[in-house]
């Protein structure tokens, strides 16, 4: 049998060679401090179980997978109960849950100046398969998680089953989505954003977190352990890799590029700031590659995660690089909204997501992204009220976004939102004045894990959504979560719900499961 990762001596110091050789490329320009160029703890003594927040994977390749993990003892100080120097950490990567057939291994330092997180870029590893994976710092060891890599590039795997979420207010509910989420056998998991919020205790919190509203990145990383304690999270976490991107409230409510909320109180400037230590705590919380190490209060997230031939992930960000919204938020469509200059995704972004578009050779070419691009008529009645915070509020650069989808033929566009806290299904229409007009795609819209608390599966207001909507073919008020299942030949989308949050123990129904045919955007009810 293999021995459980094997360290060098206690005292053995990593140098900067040692360590940029043996690190599997974890983000050394994030490690390169004064303190990790000096001796590395090996053996370290923990006041408490290292390993709290659990382990994550992500963003799968053919031949690798990002690991994740963070040591935190006390992850409610700051430092995390940890004294500010870099610690050892090994970590190996099975072919068999026992942790027999070890493929790979390697050590990193995980440093203070990142929260001591740890991103482990394995390669070398076959396409198309599960593996385990482990750390170890000290005498402990962390628990074992269970990820996959990417099908070859040029490979058409017979199926791709995922499930997406969003919108996960810890205060407001309990996870129990992400207890039947585990159930299912997934190859992996897309958030769309708001994986934590970040005000101060709520009047209506089911579990308070006794925190204010944050601003540092110690706020930041502390609400984020808050979090990462939830068990349901962490087993899902650690069952199959994520694909994460983020919406406002990892930095805060309603914001856009440099601007917040409330200017009046947080110029720029300030602001700034403050979005420098979310970023950073976002990264040192995700299963995220160099490539999105952030740079003051930039991050690269945008970019694409491919499954063979069969689909295509584009993961988009539009929340950084956006025009501020219009207000009023609801209002009738606003000429305003059509103004060339404004938005939603910045010039760069939306060039780099159309030329992938056009050159994607994938079955599927799934957009991966935080609000609905549908025009929803939100004001019931004669009035008509859509928000300025959605695509809606950047009409130009959405009706061009459709149009892309026609004028190139892209092949099968499918858009995966988040935000609303309700589930929608939306056909997508080449022009929404025009209800008889061509159909281009079609968006699947999630509702959350938790915020906004308990719903009802009986809305009264859906037929009338639906009657104002005629491209809306399904809403819903409960929270959940959404399973997919591609194959080549059709999409099908399943609407899991559960009836409370307020507390554990909720089943689990699916109120509503959607085909789409390849080559044909349309919502069919199964």
């Amino acid at each position: 049998m293999t021995p459980l990762f094997p360290l060098p001596g206690a005292t053995t110091p990593l140098n900067r060679r040692t360590f940029l050789a043996g690190s599997a490329s974890f983000v050394a320009a994030a490690l390169l401090s004064t303190r990790a160029r000096g001796a590395v703890a090996a053996a370290p003594k923990f006041s408490a179980y290292p390993f709290s927040l659990g382990v994550a994977s992500g963003d799968p390749l053919p031949d690798g997978i990002v690991l994740w993990t963070r040591l935190a003892p006390n992850p409610r100080e700051p430092g995390g109960g940890l004294a500010p120097e870099p610690i050892e950490v090994a970590w190996q990567v099975a072919e068999d849950e026992a942790m027999t057939r070890v493929v790979q291994r390697g050590t990193v330092a995980a440093n203070p100046a990142w929260a001591h997180s740890v991103h482990v870029e394995v390669s070398g590893l076959q396409p198309a398969r599960w593996y385990w994976y482990q750390f170890k710092a000290g005498s402990e060891t962390s628990p074992k998680g269970r990820t996959r890599t990417a099908p070859p590039a040029g490979a058409t795997p017979d199926r791709l089953r995922f499930a997406f979420a969003s919108c996960q207010n810890f205060e407001i509910g309990h996870y129990t989505a992400y207890e039947h989420m585990a159930r299912e056998d997934l190859d992996l998991v897309v958030h769309l954003g708001d994986y934590i919020y970040e005000k101060g205790d709520s009047a209506k919190a089911i579990r308070p977190h006794g925190q204010k509203e944050i601003f540092t990145v110690d706020d930041y990383r502390e609400r984020y352990a808050i979090y990462k304690s939830d068990r349901a999270l962490q087993a899902m976490h650690a069952q199959a890799p994520w694909i994460v991107t983020w919406d406002d409230h990892e930095v805060s409510n309603d914001y856009a590029a440099e601007i917040a909320e409330n200017p009046d109180k947080q110029p720029p400037a300030v602001f700034l700031k403050r979005r420098a230590a979310a970023y950073q705590a976002y990264f040192e919380h995700m299963p995220l590659r160099r490539a999105q190490l952030p740079k003051g209060p930039d991050l690269l997230l945008h970019r694409r995660v491919e499954f063979g031939r069969l689909a295509s992930f584009h993961v988009l960000d539009t929340r950084q690089y956006r025009s501020d919204q219009l207000q009023p938020l609801l209002q009738p469509p606003s000429p305003a909204a059509l103004d060339p200059q404004r938005t939603i995704l910045g010039d760069r972004q939306r060039e780099w997501l159309f030329d992938g578009l056009a050159r994607s050779n994938a079955g599927w070419n799934v957009l991966a992204q935080q609000v609905p691009v549908a025009p929803i008529d939100r004001t019931l009645g004669p009035e008509v009220g859509v928000s300025m915070e959605k695509w809606p509020g950047y009409e130009f650069e959405r009706r061009r976004l459709l149009r892309h989808f026609r004028d190139r033929k892209i092949a099968n566009p499918v858009v995966i939102t988040g935000d609303v806290h309700a589930n929608w299904a939306n056909e997508l229409l080449t022009n929404f004045d025009q209800p008889d007009s061509r159909n281009v795609g079609v968006e699947f819209v999630g509702t959350s894990i938790s915020s906004k608390g308990d719903g009802t599966e009986a809305t009264k207001d859906a037929a009338a959504f639906r009657a104002e909507n005629p491209f809306v073919k399904f809403y819903n008020d409960e929270r959940g979560y959404v399973s997919c299942e591609v194959t080549p030949q059709a999409w099908r989308t399943h609407y899991r719900t559960v009836p409370y949050v307020s507390r554990r123990g909720a089943p689990l129904h699916t109120r509503a499961t959607f085909v789409v045919e390849t080559g044909r955007p349309q919502l069919n009810l199964a």
